[in-house]
């Protein structure tokens, strides 16, 4: 009885052809998914930098107010953070951290006085690092 208790206690596993078909269907989805999900990182990088040239926009304006004018190119955006030139209106740091990069590891640019009929220029070139684009490459402005 011990015998035929062996037989019919054998275990079954997956066949090779089942693991390929698990696998060929996980890769669809992948396929079909990744996608998807990269646009959406894509998306969440240039609303991430049109947050952040929104609060460095803010603090410039704070900057402007207390000091009659906003920083000059060559001061750039470290004036938020020290003041400059010994300004005695100078009632910063305008900004609680550091200046952020943008979210592709680059500085964001500013220039003042603007050449777009805004009060100044801050922008990002995006994803490609370049002046132009479209879709993710697209630059980022406050104008």
């Amino acid at each position: 009885m011990s015998a035929q208790h062996a037989c019919s206690n054998t275990q079954r596993g997956f066949t090779l052809l089942e693991i390929l078909v698990v696998v060929v269907i996980i890769g669809l989805l992948a396929g079909i998914v990744a996608p998807r999900l990269f646009k959406s990182v894509g998306k969440s990088e240039a609303t991430t930098a049109a947050a952040q040239i929104d609060a460095l926009g803010k603090a410039l304006d704070q900057y402007r107010l207390d000091t009659g004018t906003y920083p000059s190119t060559q001061q750039g955006l470290a004036a938020l953070n020290q003041n400059p030139g010994n300004d005695a209106r100078w009632d910063g740091p305008y900004l609680k951290k550091a200046v952020p990069q943008d979210p592709w590891g680059q500085p964001y640019l500013y220039r003042f006085p603007s050449d777009h009929g805004a009060d100044f220029d801050l922008y990002s070139y995006g994803k490609d690092r370049a002046p132009g684009g479209s879709g993710d490459d697209a630059d980022i402005v406050n104008w």
